[in-house]
C-alpha cells in the first residue's frame, strides 16, 4: 500500500517544521532510510529519512513551507501502484493564525471591486516608483496577493538600471544586488540573541591565560588518545576546567526564572558549532562526570553529528552553560551573547605563542584570551572574576594526572 511520508514531530515541545530542501525529486527511486528531505525546526536541523523503500510522488510541501507535525508532505509508492493526490496541507502559520474581524477590501490591500490587485501599501509605493502595473504580477500570496517579495522580483528582472527600495532607513539596492531571505535558523538566531540582549545585563571580563602546560601534555599524549579513537584539542581540556569549575561555583551555573534562582544540579555544557547556514550549540551532558578522553570524544561527536544534521532535539537543549570558539577562525577574543535561559558564556580566543613577561624577562608562550560573558543580574564582577581566575589557575598548572 502506499506509504504516506510525513513531516515528524522532533521533540515534544516541537509544533511544526519547515522544509529547507528535497533530498529526492518527484518519480526518484528510494530506499528506506535513505535521507528524503531537509528540515529546519526550532530546536535542529535534520535530514529526514525515507519510511519505506519505493518510487516518492505526491509532493504537496515546497521548500521553504511549514507546515505542522504529522502533516503528509508526500507519498512513497511501490511499483505499478497508484495513489490519490493528498491535499496540500496550510502553512503552519496559516493554520494557527487567530481570525480576524472582517475588514474592507481597502484595509486588506484587496479587490475593491475595480479588479485592483492585492497588495500591501508598501507594495504599491515600490510598484509607483518603478513604474510598475501591480495587475500584471502574479502574487505568491494568500489569494494571489502581491508580496513585497514580489515585486521586489519583478523590479530586479526588469530590464535597464533600477533601485529597489528598502526598508525604512536603509540603503537601496541596486539592480545588480542578491536578494534572498532569511533561513529558518537565521530567524531562529535573530530572534534567540535580540532575546537575550533585552532580558540579561550583559557584562564581560577578559583574562589571559598560559596554555603552554597543556600545549606539553597535548603533545605527549596526542598520539595514545588518536589510538583511543579520539582527538585531544585544547577545547578537551578547557571543557574539563570548565565542568570543574561549574561544580566549585554554582551561581555560574543557575538560571534566573523571573525573581527565583535555580541552582542547576547538572552541569551541561553547550558546545557552539559553526555551519555554512548558521550556529548550533549541541549539549554534553554531565560533562563533570566525564574525565578527557570523555570529553575528547563527546565534543568531537557532536560536532560532527551537528555538521552532518544528525543531532536529536533534546541534544540541543538543556544547556546550563556554553563555550564558544572563535578563537579557531584566527579571533583574539570576543565578548559574546548569553544562551538563555544560561547565565554566562565563555568565549575562546585564538591559542598562539605570544612573548610575555616572567621574572622581569620577555619570554615565548602558547597564549590565550578567555572572555566570559555573564548576566549582571545575577553574577556580580567580583564572583565572575574569582570564577575565571579559578579556571585560569587549573589550566596554566592542569594535573597531568588527569590526562
Amino acid at each position: 500500500m502506499p506509504t504516506p511520508v510525513v513531516m515528524p514531530q522532533m521533540g515534544e515541545s516541537i509544533a511544526e517544521g519547515t522544509i529547507v530542501r528535497w533530498v529526492k525529486k518527484a518519480g526518484d527511486t528510494v530506499e528506506r532510510d535513505e535521507p528524503l528531505f531537509e528540515i529546519s525546526t526550532d530546536k535542529v536541523d535534520a535530514e529526514i529519512p525515507s519510511p519505506a523503500a519505493g518510487i516518492l510522488t505526491g509532493i504537496v510541501v515546497k521548500e521553504g513551507d511549514t507546515v505542522p507535525v504529522n502533516s503528509v508532505v508526500a507519498t512513497i509508492l511501490q511499483p505499478g501502484e497508484v495513489a490519490e493526490a493528498p491535499a496540500t496541507p496550510p502553512p503552519a502559520a496559516t493554520m494557527s493564525a487567530p481570525a480576524r474581524p472582517a475588514t474592507s477590501a481597502k484595509e486588506e490591500g484587496g479587490p475593491s471591486g475595480n479588479g485592483r490587485q492585492r497588495s500591501s501599501p508598501l507594495v504599491r509605493r515600490i510598484a509607483k516608483d518603478h513604474h510598475v502595473d501591480i495587475a500584471r504580477i502574479a502574487g505568491s500570496g494568500t489569494g494571489g496577493r502581491v508580496t513585497r517579495d514580489d515585486i521586489l522580483g519583478h523590479v530586479e528582472k526588469a530590464p535597464g538600471p533600477s533601485k529597489v527600495e528598502g526598508p525604512a532607513g536603509m540603503p537601496q539596492a541596486d539592480s545588480g544586488d542578491r536578494i534572498e531571505r532569511l533561513s529558518v535558523m537565521r530567524k531562529k538566531i535573530a530572534e534567540h540573541m535580540i532575546m537575550s540582549r533585552r532580558t540579561s545585563a550583559h557584562v564581560h571580563s577578559v583574562f589571559h591565560v598560559n596554555f603552554s602546560t597543556i600545549d606539553t601534555l597535548r603533545r605527549q599524549k596526542k598520539a595514545e588518545y588518536e589510538q583511543a579513537g579520539a582527538t585531544l584539542t585544547y577545547m578537551s581540556f578547557i571543557a574539563k576546567v570548565i565542568a570543574d569549575a561549574l561544580r566549585r561555583h554554582p551561581v555560574i551555573n543557575a538560571s534566573l526564572d523571573g525573581d527565583t534562582i535555580i541552582y542547576r544540579n547538572a552541569i551541561n555544557l553547550g558546545v557552539a558549532v559553526a555551519l555554512d547556514t548558521g550556529l548550533i550549540v549541541p549539549v554534553i551532558r554531565h560533562a563533570d562526570q566525564k574525565n578527557l578522553l570523555g570529553l575528547s570524544r563527546a565534543i568531537a561527536d557532536v560536532a560532527e553529528r551537528a555538521r552532518s544534521r544528525h543531532l536529536n532535539p533534546e541534544e540541543v537543549h538543556g544547556g546550563t552553560f556554553t563555550i564558544t570558539n572563535p578563537g579557531r577562525f584566527g579571533s583574539q577574543f570576543g565578548l559574546p551573547i548569553i544562551n538563555q535561559p544560561q547565565v554566562a558564556i565563555l568565549a575562546v580566543g585564538t591559542i598562539e605563542k605570544r612573548p610575555v613577561v616572567v621574572d622581569d624577562a620577555i619570554v615565548i608562550r602558547t597564549m590565550a584570551y578567555l572572555t566570559l560573558g555573564y548576566d549582571h543580574r545575577l553574577v556580580d564582577g567580583a564572583v565572575a572574576d574569582q570564577f575565571m581566575a579559578d579556571v585560569k589557575a587549573h589550566l596554566e598548572n592542569f594535573d597531568a594526572s588527569q590526562v
